[in-house]
């Protein structure tokens, strides 16, 4: 029987999980990402993890599940998901030569033992020089409004950098593997160990 859950209806934190080769579902949660008065990127990115995975922790009891979500950061301020074009074109041009760091915040919930690991990985992106016509046609293709940072990573995002930073690209994307594979061995579900049943499944 599957108990590992992914707290998101994202297409690509799903095919990232799936690299792993572990049984899993999904279910999305419905949470407000808005952040708190005053609240720490890093606090920001913990908190809405951990809320996604606990969402979800009433209809997946005797689980593991995993929460993320990401943010981007620029010059002191966070930036969410664009929602429209306009708004990706004000985030693109501002991001035109600069350095940006993209945190993503990572919960695995283990709803059996009431118990639950927490962390974060960051990434910098530096933006190459971005003329308005190309930041125009590349929002044009990939329409990247669900995107904090106006950009997909997976698709022709790629195009816009002079450069990335970062130990696990797999963050950037939104789901911090090499994170996520110590915590999964800290809850005893190994990808590499001879099973991929959790302790107490049936063969």
């Amino acid at each position: 029987m599957t108990r590992l859950v992914l707290a998101s209806s994202s297409p690509w934190r799903r095919q990232l999980l799936e690299r792993l080769g572990l049984p899993f579902t999904w279910a999305s949660p419905e949470i407000d990402e808005a952040p708190l008065p005053a609240e720490a990127p890093e606090a920001l990115v913990h908190r809405l993890a951990l809320s996604k995975a606990s969402r979800l922790a009433e209809t997946f009891s005797h689980h593991l599940i995993i929460g993320s979500d990401q943010v981007a950061v620029f010059e002191g301020e966070i930036l969410g998901k664009p929602g429209s074009e306009a708004a990706a074109r004000t985030q693109l041009l501002r991001f035109s030569g600069q350095r940006v760091r993209f945190l993503t915040g990572l919960a695995l919930l283990d709803t059996a033992g009431a118990r639950h690991w927490l962390g974060h990985d960051s990434y910098d992106v530096v933006f190459r020089h971005l003329e308005e016509g190309e930041i125009a046609r590349y929002i044009a293709r990939e329409q990247p409004l669900d995107c904090a940072g106006s950009f997909r990573m997976e698709g022709l995002g790629i195009t816009l950098f002079e450069r990335l930073e970062g130990d696990d690209p797999n963050s950037l994307i939104g789901l911090p593997l090499i994170r996520l594979c110590a915590m999964l061995r800290e809850a005893g579900l190994d990808p590499l160990g001879p099973s991929t049943t959790l302790e107490g499944d049936q063969p």
